[in-house]
Formats: C-alpha cells, sequence, structure tokens
C-alpha cells in the first residue's frame, strides 16, 4: 500500500505517551524522520572532519537551510509597511557594520556556526582569507519574509499585470547575483543588504506602479486579510 508520509504515525508505549503528554501513542512519522536527520546533521556537523569546515560546509548549509525554513514559516511582517521600514533600518545596519567596521567580516570568517550559507569560491589569481563565499542567514530570511508576504499580496489585491510575489522573487535573484559580482569585482566582503532591499522594496512598488495599485499595495496589512 501507498504509505501517506506526512500523516502517517507510529505507534509507541502508552508508557511513553503518558511521559509526552500524548492525545493518543503514536507520533508522526515526518516528525520521527525529521528529528533523526536533525541528529544526523547536528553529528556530523560537530564530528572531526579532515580539512575542518572545507569538509562539511555541506552539512552546515543544510541546518541553516532548515532554521530558514522553520522562520519562514513560523514570523510574518504583518504589512507591507513594516516589511518596508525593517528593510529600510537593516539597510543602514548592514552598510555599517560591512563597511564601517570588521565586526560582520569578522563574525563571518571566524565564528563557524550554521547560521550562514557557505559557497566555495571561484578559482581566482587572487588568495583568500577564508576559501568560501558567506551568505548570513538574516539576508536569506528577512528579505524572504517579505517575498512570502507578496505572495498574500497577490491573493487579496489580484493584480492584473504583474505578480508581486513574481516580481519580489526575481528582485531577489537580481539583487542577489549583484552582490556576488561586487564580491568578486571588488574582492571585499559585501552588505546583501545594500543589493538585496532596494531591489525588494523599488521592485514591488514599481509593480504597484504598473497594476495601478500603489496605495493598496502600502496600505496592505495580513490583519484587514483576516477581518475579511
Amino acid at each position: 500500500p501507498n504509505l501517506d508520509f506526512a500523516n502517517a504515525e507510529v505507534p509507541v508505549p502508552q508508557m511513553v505517551a503518558d511521559k509526552l503528554d500524548l492525545d493518543k501513542p503514536a507520533l508522526p512519522l515526518d516528525g520521527l524522520v525529521t528529528l533523526g536527520l536533525g541528529v544526523l546533521c547536528t553529528a556530523v556537523y560537530w564530528a572531526p572532519v579532515a580539512g575542518g569546515m572545507e569538509g562539511k560546509f555541506l552539512i552546515s548549509n543544510a541546518i541553516a537551510w532548515a532554521l530558514g525554513m522553520v522562520s519562514l514559516g513560523a514570523i510574518s511582517l504583518g504589512s507591507f509597511q513594516t516589511g518596508a521600514i525593517l528593510l529600510a533600518g537593516l539597510f543602514c545596519y548592514d552598510i555599517f557594520w560591512v563597511f564601517g567596521t570588521d565586526v560582520m567580516m569578522t563574525v563571518a570568517t571566524k565564528v563557524e556556526a550554521p547560521v550562514k550559507f557557505l559557497f566555495t569560491a571561484p578559482p581566482s589569481d587572487t588568495p583568500r582569507d577564508y576559501p568560501f563565499s558567506v551568505l548570513g542567514l538574516g539576508d536569506i530570511v528577512i528579505p524572504g519574509l517579505f517575498v512570502r508576504l507578496m505572495s498574500k499580496v497577490d491573493q487579496v489585491l489580484q493584480p492584473k499585470n504583474l505578480s508581486y510575489f513574481n516580481v519580489a522573487t526575481g528582485a531577489y535573484a537580481a539583487g542577489l547575483s549583484a552582490c556576488f559580482v561586487a564580491n568578486e569585482v571588488f574582492h571585499n566582503g559585501q552588505p546583501a543588504l545594500l543589493y538585496l532591499d532596494p531591489s525588494l522594496v523599488g521592485g514591488t512598488l514599481a509593480c504597484a506602479a504598473v497594476n495601478n495599485q500603489v496605495s493598496d499595495l502600502w496600505d496592505f496589512s495580513e490583519a484587514d486579510e483576516d477581518e475579511e
């Protein structure tokens, strides 16, 4: 028979069910598999591996990806104005800490923790102090929440010309590409939000102008959507 992985359950002893305060003596199969993968990834991440982080950066990325997905599912920006103001604040924050101090670069290259994505750097004649290009988890989660909000904007405003979600997704890809290009051209760390935030906010406002919905987008709130 076909296994319904999302809804399948694994029976457990009644004693275990009582200990965990379960409604019935069973645990979800997908939750158990996820737990097992999480324990396995954590064990591999902390295990001494030849080559250090270069030998296990994919595991680090997998853990960071999991943390990012949970965050995207659990957090909501609430409104377009909240998202725009948050991105504007982080735009200034990122620029100051990357260009104004060495704090961000020190944390990114010296602190090894699964809160960033590591990409092997392309071959270059210029020697590198750190063998990876780094993208912080915040550079994915915060803009990602804004992109997720745009999917809800599409559902409510029903744009006739351009999809807000598609434009936001394309704007994120364009901004991130510009960041990586600048990183390779100038050979120094770049604040990703310097490129991502204008692309996202500017792109969605331009999309709203094309759809003749600028005021509707600016005033959009998930609370209003829930009331409807």
